[in-house]
């Protein structure tokens, strides 16, 4: 009887594999990677066309001996790891290190670890795509030149176990960015006018807001504005102008890809990007359930498609009308058969050209290159409910488990249906308006609501007519300020990475897991932070290093590393290009960075152990004392890095402090003192209302936003 070796990656699968394929098949996994390139060095010849030097990674030697006795024993091998670029490369690197000749090779892949889809791709068997190792290749050879070049220069320059990387830096640059425009934002002033009216008839009264004259909106821009408003308001009598109703329709939404997945997880259920991915790699690779054994209850977690299988689409189908009934099914997918689409392919083909035609998938992403070998993220058997499983899993894979499901049997229903009405209301020359919608027809929102799914109004106007009669009853006059944009978020942070086209779905969470990690960025209420550390490696970067930071440069690279995978643009020509200016701007730097690099700080504080001067050291949470005489005196103090600026409650100096994670603010050295600012407070006095002045970016700030007083102000950035 005939042996055969099926090899996956992740030792959780073999089990479950082995239980579909019998005894004839013997499962092992190799653990990941078994090669890679060495840590001690660059690993990669420069003087030989940039050839990587490829060693068995430490740990391995044993896995490997016992997978090629495996392979010694059988007839026939199958690499089934990942089915991504990261997966093809590790089944070519098997195939290397365990000698497996080209025309033995057998890879396999599916998107989901059930009966049918292992036994179907035992059926079809392939060869290694070399295009998508040498995409896999490229982008871990990129990686490696930046990390092993760049680093060495950050221990110097700020302290020894940071790192530099080809998409975290960018990230951090981001985040840099986004914390400069915070940092500079000058509230602007606005005022709103709501008009609380009775309706004749109607229990509860309308609020109706100001939007100007008969074809003019006017912007409420100060209190006097508005008084003058008021004053020829005084007495005008409120009537109906215009209803208007109508519907509008919300989509039901695309399944889950990686990102979309990282982003409702982290809104939803508060998940860190590594633990999302953490948990759905757990729910891919399969968890015990009683009576069922190891069962895979989602497909592949890495993909940035959305595309859904003929068979989950049908099984979708039938559940959702079984369930809900046949009004609740999607009536306007765009999806159509492959031999419908292969058909259309090459009717358009023959009769207009290549050029005129493109996949309806690619279409609806505006060229962004889909890995449509894929399928979107999505329940293995839609009829294994949450709540079938809720006792068997643990309540973290429960509510992600829930969240995907929920959102796949939405995708395949139909759309959400309001019913919208909005009314024009007159005042004199002046217009107010007042808007309600109401759900028709609730669609996919019966099984799924994000946080952009608007809810019902209590009060739909369903009564309201031009005739209806109208009268005031109170105004409702606001004074706001516009809001500075947001910080990153993790969830925020994953999108905007995502739409700028830097990096690939897998790599989102390592690059932020990584950024939080080396304490460049820290988490607080979800929110993230950029440190001292990160702004002084984000200044090191901009400066020596601007085209690895530039988000256009990093976003071109991913393009090419897809043409690389496409087969159109050999992987080596991307490192010749790239290598000999990262090289140059290193030698550079090094000359650059050796007269800046940072020493202790004499202090003329004591030591009151040893009596030596003690020196200012820098920590994870920023500066602090300590004794140069180390590790004889091990005396340490906090250290009150003052700005030069009175306390404007008690008088005292302020100085710089940092929260428990390292997020920088300021306050008074006055233990007793209340005072606490984000901006850095200025010397000078507001001369409109005698208050405190903060620095925002280029300009001085009052720091009563009802003030609002600005003025121009130049100062050294070096020295913030």
């Amino acid at each position: 009887m005939p042996k055969y070796l099926v090899i996956v990656e992740s030792p959780a699968k073999v089990k479950t594999i082995k239980k579909f394929l019998g005894a004839n098949y013997e499962v092992a996994a190799s653990n990941g990677h078994v090669r890679d390139l060495p840590k001690s060095s660059l690993g990669i010849d420069v003087e030989n066309d940039y050839e990587p030097k490829y060693i068995t990674i430490r740990g391995k030697g044993d896995v490997l001996a016992n997978l090629r006795k495996l392979v010694k024993k059988s007839d026939k091998i199958y690499l089934a790891t990942d089915p991504d670029r990261e997966g093809e490369a590790i089944s070519w690197h098997l195939a290397q290190a365990l000698k497996i000749e080209d025309k033995d090779i057998n890879r396999i892949s599916f998107n989901e670890i059930t009966k049918n889809a292992v036994k179907a791709s035992i059926k079809e068997p392939r060869k290694i795509n070399m295009n998508l190792v040498d995409a896999q290749q490229s982008r871990r050879v990129l990686d490696r030149m930046v990390g092993y070049r760049i680093s060495p220069l950050l221990w110097a320059k700020v302290k020894r176990g940071l790192s530099a990387g080809r998409v975290q830096s960018v990230a951090l640059r981001i985040i840099c960015d986004r914390e400069d425009e915070i940092n500079a934002f000058i509230p602007k002033e606005y005022w709103t006018i709501d008009a609380i009216l009775n309706v004749k008839g109607e229990k509860k009264p309308i609020t109706a807001r100001f939007v100007g004259k008969a074809g003019q909106k006017i912007e409420l821009e100060n209190s006097g504005q508005v008084d003058k408003i008021m004053n020829e308001l005084s007495g005008a009598q409120y009537i109906i102008d215009d209803i208007k109703k109508g519907e509008r329709i919300k989509k039901a939404p695309q399944p889950f890809t990686t990102s979309t997945l990282q982003q409702e997880a982290s809104k939803a259920l508060n998940f860190s990007t590594q633990k999302t991915m953490r948990i759905a790699q757990q729910l891919y690779e399969g968890v015990d359930i009683k009576g069922s054994g190891t069962v895979g209850l989602i497909t592949y977690l890495r993909t940035d498609s959305t595309r859904v299988a003929e068979e989950a689409e049908k099984m979708a189908g039938e559940f959702i009308a079984e369930n809900y009934g046949e009004a609740y099914l999607s009536t306007d997918s765009t999806r159509i058969s492959d031999e419908a689409d292969a058909l259309a392919r090459n009717f358009i083909k023959e009769n207009y050209g290549d050029a005129y035609y493109m996949a309806p998938d690619h279409a609806a992403r505006q060229g962004k290159k889909i890995q449509d070998a894929h399928e979107a993220i999505r329940p293995t058997n839609i009829e294994i409910l949450p709540s079938q499983v809720k006792e068997l899993i643990s309540r973290d894979q429960f509510r992600l488990y829930q969240l995907i499901w929920k959102r796949f049997v939405s995708s395949r229903m139909a759309n959400a249906i309001y019913e919208t009405t909005n009314i024009r209301i007159a005042a004199g020359d002046y217009r107010f308006s007042a808007a309600a919608s109401h759900i028709k027809f609730d669609g996919y929102m019966s099984v799924y609501m994000s946080d952009e799914d608007e809810k019902s109004d209590a009060f739909t106007f369903s009564q309201i007519t031009k005739e209806s009669q109208i009268s005031l009853d109170k105004y409702d006059n606001k004074q706001h300020f516009t809001q500075p944009p947001a910080h990153y978020t993790e969830a925020s942070l994953v999108k905007t990475l995502e739409e700028l086209g830097i990096g690939r779905p897998s790599t989102y969470a390592p690059t932020i897991g990584t950024i939080i990690a080396r304490r460049y960025v820290i988490k607080e209420d979800k929110n993230l932070y950029v440190t001292e550390i990160g702004e002084a490696v984000n200044k090191i970067m901009l400066k020596s290093f601007p085209s690895i930071v530039d988000v256009n440069f990093t976003a071109n690279m991913e393009s090419l590393l897809d043409k690389v995978e496409e087969g159109s643009v050999n992987w080596k020509t991307v490192v010749r290009n790239f290598y000999p200016d990262l090289d140059a701007a290193v030698k550079l730097a090094e000359k650059e960075l050796e007269t800046v690099k940072i020493e202790d700080e004499v202090t003329d504080v004591i030591c009151e152990n040893c009596g030596r001067n003690m020196v200012i050291k820098y920590g994870p949470h920023g500066k602090f004392l300590a004794c140069p005489g180390f590790p004889e005196c091990r005396n340490t103090k906090p250290y009150l890095e003052k700005i030069g600026v009175a306390c404007p409650k008690c008088g005292k100096e302020v100085i710089l402090l940092r929260t428990r994670k390292g997020r920088k603010y300021y306050g008074c050295e006055n233990s007793e003192c209340d005072f606490m600012s984000w901006n850095k407070p200025s010397s000078e006095k507001c001369p409109k209302c005698g208050g405190y002045m903060v620095e925002k970016g280029n300009k001085l700030a009052c720091a009563n936003e009802q003030c609002g007083y600005v003025t121009n102000y130049v100062h050294n950035k070096e020295n913030n």
